[in-house]
């Protein structure tokens, strides 16, 4: 048996425990980097991590997209995406246009102006995520894809299987 002392001050943990410590662990990490990023965006450019996302998501598809497309794209309900689209829009961050044939079907993407803002945004991202991971040389962010990249796949494979399960 491990009787390793977790950082956390939780004492000896089995090694049946061993994937829930795992997971705790990738999740402390997830939420110190998703907790810094929301600060620093909302201190340096008054916004929000949904908007950054929305931006970072229409960036990388400049003919735009329609809302639904951004929402599977972004994992969110449609609800959810269509309140930040307005206030994207009302901010003259994202152009909206409409199909005439389809009113339902709304496509949207960056304005220039949203172009430039995010540009800014995802500079200043990029070096927050650098500064946090500075201790992570190329080798062990490397090795730690390779990893992670397995790992995802085994989650995969595991949902799958959970629901198959009654």
């Amino acid at each position: 048996m491990n009787t390793e002392v977790d950082h956390f001050g939780a004492g000896a943990l089995p090694d049946e425990k061993q994937a829930l410590r795992f997971w705790l662990k990738l999740l402390s990490c997830s939420v110190i980097v998703e907790k810094t990023v929301r600060q620093r965006l909302a201190k340096k450019f008054d916004t929000t991590l949904p908007r950054f996302d929305v931006m970072a998501a229409l960036d990388r598809f400049p003919e735009g997209m329609t809302l639904g497309d951004l929402s599977g794209h972004l994992l969110v309900s449609n609800g959810n995406i269509t309140g930040l689209i307005n206030r994207l829009v009302d901010d003259g961050m994202v152009i909206r246009t409409i199909n005439p044939r389809d009113r339902r079907a709304q496509r949207v993407r960056l304005s220039r102006r949203g172009e430039q803002v995010f540009s800014e945004m995802a500079e200043a991202h990029e070096e927050w995520i650098e500064t946090m991971f500075h201790e992570f040389d190329e080798q062990d962010r490397e090795q730690a894809m390779v990893l992670l990249t397995h790992l995802k796949s085994s989650i995969l494979t595991g949902t799958k299987k959970l629901k198959e399960q009654p």
